[in-house]
């Protein structure tokens, strides 16, 4: 990754520090989706633009946090703290998905109203919305959590390391 990279190696920040200020930035381009949807009645090509930004925007998220993973954890809880990580993502996508369904059916049914979009594109408008702040909300909890870098020590078996 070219942005963490210039952080540290140009700006002289430790890791975690350009790493976290680069997932911030790659989190605002996500907040481009929020507007993916309203220009699509001029072309369906900016939409597509648009989410393809924020397609790499979510990949660079995805990379420097599992690089945070790696400079924070020993080598040997790597793949746990990975699977934790991608067991609660998993989850979460499934119970976000069920929930866009039943919005999307609930929008188009009750013709429901939502800044100026009406019936299926409001519920898709919310569905933007939410996908779009979740990467500042993940940011501010990650950060709320892992004020400064740290190294964190684990003993995953402390009783038979007597």
């Amino acid at each position: 990754m070219w942005l963490p990279t210039y952080f540290v190696d140009r700006k002289g920040m430790e890791p975690y520090s350009g790493r976290m200020r680069a997932m911030l930035i790659f989190a605002f381009f996500l907040l481009l989706t929020m507007f993916a949807q309203p220009p699509g009645n001029i072309s369906y090509w900016i939409p597509v633009i648009i989410i393809g930004i924020a397609g790499a925007a979510h990949q660079a998220w995805s990379a420097n946090l599992y690089s945070t993973i790696g400079d924070m954890f020993p080598k040997s809880t790597i793949a746990t703290i990975t699977g934790i990580g991608t067991t609660a993502g998993m989850i979460s996508s499934y119970v976000i998905n069920r929930f866009s369904g039943v919005l999307l059916d609930h929008a188009a049914r009750t013709q429901m109203t939502f800044l100026g979009f009406k019936g299926e594109p409001a519920g898709y408008f919310i569905v933007f919305c939410i996908y779009s702040a979740a990467y500042l909300v993940g940011w501010v909890i990650m950060k709320t959590l892992v004020p400064r870098y740290s190294k964190i020590i684990v003993k995953l078996f402390p009783v038979l390391s007597l």
